[in-house]
């Protein structure tokens, strides 16, 4: 079991949250390489189909702790300091890598390397009270951090992310959703329920095709259009001989909702 944060897994959901709720589930360099393993295990982790990222005792996280990261880096030389940002891209790359759709669930703080972990979730719901920054301005730091400025001006818009990642300044919940960071908002006692229905609604799909979904989505970014369009037709095909592909058409010609087995 994992020693610096919650695990547990709920049907093929696996819910996971930060145990540091007393510095608002604060990243230590142990949390990151464990969060790091485990993305990466989950990659050959046949029973859970889905991720959600939940918030603890109405925090999200509020990314490097201070005291036990931050401190501690003055002291390294350069070499050291490269080994833990690589690190910390590792974690992100990771999320990426592992086929399951990632749900973060953002209540409260979601700032610094918290902010993108969310970011590098697959979708977002947050409560009213989730305030988001990429604060590592504040702190004298560029904000290219863990594919900053990749990542977010990809889903918010290249001026948006440039005014949050120049001031470090906290986004609302209203500006996440209104510009795209969030998928939706729910109260805080709906918050999880609502990120495990959406999970289970991803988990009873097709997982096969799903993770081809999180990997074109991902892969694509970096093709012209007639690569993309050449790689979903080799996609495609590949899902049209999984049994999922044939249970569908079984379902359809019987007039029945199609169960998918993930095969």
């Amino acid at each position: 079991m994992p020693t610096h944060f919650n695990w547990r897994v709920d049907g093929r959901v696996a819910v996971i949250s930060l145990r540091r709720p007393e510095r608002k589930n604060s990243l230590t360099f142990e949390s990151y390489a464990e969060l790091r393993d485990t993305f990466r295990a989950l990659a050959d982790d046949h029973h859970v189909r889905a991720v959600v990222l939940g918030s603890n005792v109405g925090n999200f996280s509020s990314g490097g702790d201070v005291h036990e990261i931050i401190g501690p880096l003055l002291s390294l030389d350069v070499k050291g300091l490269l080994t833990f940002t690589r690190l910390t891209g590792e974690l992100v790359k990771a999320m990426r890598a592992c086929p399951q759709p990632i749900i973060a669930a953002v209540d409260g703080a979601c700032v610094g390397a918290g902010a993108m972990i969310a970011l590098f979730s697959d979708l977002r719901l947050a409560t009213p009270a989730a305030k988001t920054a990429f604060l590592f301005a504040r702190v004298g730091l560029a904000g290219c951090d863990m594919g900053a400025c990749s990542i977010l001006p990809r889903l918010i818009g290249q001026g948006r992310a440039a005014e949050l990642l120049y001031t470090g300044r906290a986004m609302s919940a209203e500006e996440g959703e209104r510009w795209g960071f969030f998928n939706r908002l729910c109260t805080p006692e709906a918050l999880l329920q609502e990120a495990q229905a959406f999970s289970r609604q991803l988990v009873e799909g097709p997982t096969f095709a799903n993770g081809i979904t999180k990997t074109m989505l991902h892969q694509e970014w970096a093709m012209t259009l007639e690569q993309a369009i050449e790689a979903e037709a080799q996609a495609q095909a590949l899902c049209m001989l999984t049994g999922d592909f044939t249970r569908a058409y079984e379902a359809f010609v019987a007039k029945q909702k199609p169960r998918f087995e993930g095969n």
